[in-house]
């Protein structure tokens, strides 16, 4: 009889770790149309559509998202966690109180409609690849010193190319 108690009680407890460990995970399907765009969270590439995002991250907490496609504009949104309600980590919340900062989680998968670049931008890109927005004046000084503090210009090629980028106007 002891030893059914026991039994009983280990393995309740057994019951309530399992849900409370698998009520913090959520995940999401990543899907975009068309497939394959480069998919970036939070600033991080992590590789392509479809893809499938799991965290532990509590309610409320958001995700940035960025697709690029070529031949279509890139795409910004997020999502956050608190679509849908986890019925695991409110079932683990009665044992222990923590489970409920997991208590919502994500929807099982989006699907992101990307949009094409019309004809004209099309062309333009294709005509002309670097010449997007010229750079200011501070930012090539700032990708300069960043050549020389990784050592691939040295201090004397260095200083001429910064003489050639302040003297631009003067000319």
């Amino acid at each position: 009889m002891k030893t059914q108690k026991m039994m009983t009680k280990t393995l309740s407890v057994l019951l309530a770790c399992s849900v409370l460990l698998t009520s913090c995970v959520s995940t999401t399907l990543i899907k975009s149309n068309p497939s394959g765009a480069r998919l970036y969270l939070n600033g991080e590439p992590v590789g392509t559509t479809p893809y499938t995002h799991s965290d532990t991250k509590i309610v409320g907490t958001s995700t940035d998202v960025k697709l690029e496609k070529e031949g279509y504009e890139t795409l910004y949104t997020y999502f956050t966690r608190d679509e849908e309600i986890d019925v695991g980590a409110i079932i683990g919340g009665f044992f222990v109180a923590i489970p409920y900062l997991w208590i919502m989680k994500y929807k099982p998968s989006r699907i992101y409609d990307m949009k094409p670049v019309s004809a004209d931008e099309q062309k333009e890109m294709t005509a002309n690849p670097q010449q997007t927005q010229p750079k200011s004046k501070a930012d090539r000084l700032r990708e300069l010193k960043q050549l020389l503090d990784e050592k691939i210009l040295t201090q004397e090629e260095y200083e001429n190319e910064k003489k050639k980028i302040l003297d631009e106007d003067e000319q």
